[in-house]
Parts: structure tokens; sequence; C-alpha cells
């Protein structure tokens, strides 16, 4: 069954244009009114609690993506039963994979005051409040999250993104009543817990209304059982590679510097991720497409598809980056309160901007390796990034100079970026799908952008620093 790709890039752009609106807008709400009305140390909490689950998600190890990407094959062939079959293999899988999260979870409690440098808001409980993040973290395993494969392997993301949005909306407005009206970091994290249900509740209803005679049955045979388990191995190691490289840094922070370093670090990547969801709109709308055209086309036109997706994406990422390069700092000085503990000097939000830029220039790229399934030839990519990431991380935390110790975070996950993960990714995707010309049309167009984007960037820096400075005298 040849999906229709265009309609459904417009869809998924549609709702994820509407939900980058809503996580744009919201969050933001909900850490400013952490900021105002619990301080910056509950604001560190969130972020540390957040990088040590993501770790533990690692149990996961990519069953999900693994069976996404080979479900396209059988959407294409209108293969029900063997939908079935997958569909019921990556239930069983889930519901061992909560098991394993929540039980290392529990494992971890006598540890984590070792994990905080300083001290935490008297009023709380680190073990309870870490505890109930846990048992939000594990529902999704154990109840329907694995529904949400039929829906991707059908190029439907846009039903899943409308489900999250509502959920988030309505769980951001009952948050912010709670913390408006009680203050209490304990009812705001149990609300998670109750609308992390309600989304999948939610989620299979969708699923099975849309998809009706998708159910899990059947067994998969021993050999797609073993493909699936190989595709795993190599995409376990790089979701390893990607929590060192993400979820370390936090870590990092906490135990070096503290929970309000961590508060003031998570400010500025919040703005980046922030921007990231404009951005997403654009890759994160065709990646099932990719895995339909890759079965019903030729590569010419699928090569031909790949630089019109990744054109657009990047004359996204430029204007993005030349926007927060002229605003971001003047951003955090109002929104922080121009707080002297939250508010870094000027490298850091250049350092942020060229964060954004090398970790989203490669994203469609990085789609259409995922609907492609290549992932065993680079599986030691984001190891060796991950370790240097954290090699470098530690030793810039240790050496550096106390202003810029927070600098050397940022710096040493764009170093990953550019020597590491981005050259070796490229070389695999023009040396596995495509070619040596298809590369050089590719880096052409890369290295076109990237001189627009420093172009642009410098001008907004000096520009938005003339107006402000007008404004000031």
């Amino acid at each position: 069954m040849k999906l229709d790709f265009k309609k459904n890039v417009k869809r998924n752009m549609a709702a994820n244009a509407l939900s980058s609106g809503i996580r744009l807008l919201f969050p933001f709400l909900n850490r400013t009114l952490f900021l105002w009305l619990l301080g910056p140390a509950y604001l560190g909490l969130n972020g540390l609690f957040g990088s040590i689950l993501g770790v533990l998600m690692l149990a996961e190890l990519g069953f999900g993506t693994a069976v996404v990407c080979s479900m396209y094959k059988p959407v294409a062939d209108d293969d029900r039963e063997l939908l079935c079959a997958y569909l019921k293999f990556y239930r069983s899988v889930y519901r061992w994979v909560g098991t394993v999260i929540f039980v290392g979870g529990l494992a971890l409690l006598p540890f984590l005051g070792s994990l905080v440098h300083g001290s935490v808001p008297p009023d709380i409980d680190l073990r309870v409040l870490y505890v109930i993040h846990l048992v939000n973290t594990a529902a999704s395993y154990f109840l329907f999250a694995y529904r949400g494969v039929v829906l991707g392997a059908h190029h439907r993301n846009d039903v899943i993104t409308n489900i999250r949005t509502g959920v988030s909306v309505a769980q951001y407005v009952a948050v912010f009543l709670i913390l408006l009206v009680t203050r209490n970091y304990y009812h705001y994290v149990l609300a998670t817990v109750v609308f992390t249900v309600l989304q999948n509740v939610l989620l299979v209803k969708a699923s099975r209304r849309l998809f009706p005679d998708i159910e899990p049955r059947g067994r998969l045979s021993p050999e797609l059982r073993r493909r699936v388990v190989s595709d795993v191995k190599s995409i376990f190691m790089h979701k390893v590679g990607g929590v060192i490289t993400h979820s370390t840094d936090n870590l990092v922070v906490s135990a070096f510097l503290g929970l309000v370093a961590v508060a003031a670090y998570g400010n500025y990547y919040y703005v980046v991720t922030a921007v990231t969801g404009l951005v997403s709109v654009v890759y994160s709308s065709m990646t099932g497409g990719f895995g339909n055209k890759i079965h019903t086309e030729s590569k010419e036109e699928n090569f031909r598809l790949f630089m019109k997706m990744n054109r657009l994406s990047l004359a996204v990422v430029v204007l993005c980056s030349a926007a927060m390069a002229g605003l971001y700092q003047p951003f955090m000085r109002v929104w922080t309160k121009n707080d002297p503990v939250l508010v870094r000097h000027a490298l850091t939000p250049i350092l942020m901007v060229l964060y954004f830029y090398v970790m989203e220039s490669r994203q469609v790229l990085l789609s259409f390796k995922s609907a492609a399934a290549i992932w065993r030839q680079d599986r030691w990519k984001p190891i060796v990034a991950g370790a240097v990431n954290l090699a470098t991380n530690i030793l810039f935390v240790v050496f550096l100079p106390d202003a810029y110790k927070l600098d050397g975070v940022i710096l040493s996950t764009i170093i990953g970026f550019v020597l590491i993960q981005i050259p070796w990714e490229s070389h695999v995707v023009f040396t596995v799908f495509f070619g040596r010309s298809e590369s050089r049309a590719y880096w052409r167009q890369q290295a076109a952008f990237a001189a627009l984007a420093f172009a642009l960037c410098t001008a907004a820096w000096y520009v938005c620093r003339a107006v402000l400075s007008a404004f000031l005298v």
C-alpha cells in the first residue's frame, strides 16, 4: 500500500505546528511559575530527575524504533497479519521494559543524595519525589504506549501529536492552578501521573478507531524476531550514546555545581528545546513517509525528496538561529528578572546557538537514516561521541575557571557533534544508501546554509545590541 506522502506530511506538519506552539508557550509559563513561586532549586530537581530517568529509559533498548521501521514493509505490502504479530511482540517487550525501569529505578534510591551537590529544599523528601517521577515514567510501558507504533508505521503521527497536545494543554492548566493555589511541589508531580494515564487511554482508543483490524495477535517467525533483535542491538548503542550526550550534562552540573546551576543551565537549554520544537515541525512529519517511499520509489526519487526536505529544514534552522543570536540574552534577562545567579555572560547564548545549529542541521539526514533502518554501520558512533562528551564535560568542569564551567558543558557536546557524529552518520548514509555524487551535492547544500547562518547570526547579534543600546540610553 503506497501512502500519500504529501497529504500525510501536511497533516503531520499541521499537528506538529500546533503542538510546537503549545510546547513553546506552556512549558515557558510553567518554568516561569516555578522560578517565581518555588525558586530555582525546585527547577533544578525537575532537571535532575529528568536526566536520571532518561538513563533508566535505556531499558527500552530501541525496540519501538526497530518495530516501527520493521512495519514499513508490511504496511507497503498491506500484510495485516504480520502487522498484528509485530504489535503483539512489541506489547510483550514493553511490559518487560516497564518492569526493568521500575525495578532499576528503585535500586538507585540509596544513591540519590550523592547526585546533588549542596542542599535540597527543606520541605522536600528527595526519595518520595523520585519514586513519583519513576511511577510516571514506567506507567506508559505498562499501559498502551505500544499502540503508537501502528500509527507511526502508517505515517499518522498527527494523531499521536494531537492527543499529546490536547492532554498537555489540560495538564498545564491543571498544574498552573495547583502551583498558584497550593504552591506544593508534591501535588504538581502527582498530577503528571494522572495525565500520563489519560494520554495512554486516548491513544489506544484512536489507534483502534483508525485501524480496528490491527490487534496484538499471532506470532513473529524466529527469523523476523532475530532481525528485530539485531536492529535493537545497534539502536541500543545509539540510545546509550544519546543518553551520555544529553542526559549526563545535568548530572555532571548537579554533581559538581549544584541544583541552582542545573536551573541556570536548564533555562538556557529550555530555549533551545523550545525552538527545536519549531524545526521539528518539518523533519518529524516525514520519517514514516520516507519509510514508505524507500519501499515504493527509486533511489533517485528518494534523493530528490531528501534534498528538498533538507533544504526546507535548513531554511527554518537558519532563521531560528539568527533570531536566537539576537534575542537570547535579552530574553533571559527579562525572564529571570536579571537574576545574577541565572543570567550568564555572552558566551553562553553564543554556544547555545551553535549547539542548536549543529544539532538541528542534521535532523533530516537522521530521519532518512532511521526510515532506511541504517543503524548497524554506525553503531559505535554514539558510544564514541558520548564518551568524548562525558570526558570533556568532566575536564572542563574541573579545570575551567568557575565563570566558564557551565560553558564547558555546552562546548563538550558541540565537540562530539562536529568531530564525530556528523561526519560519521553522513558517511554511512552516503555509502550504504546513496553514492558519492549525492554526498557532494548534500555537503554543498550544507556549506551554503552554514555560511548563510553565520552571516545572519552575526548581523542579528549586532543589530539587536544596537537597538537595545539605543533604547537604554
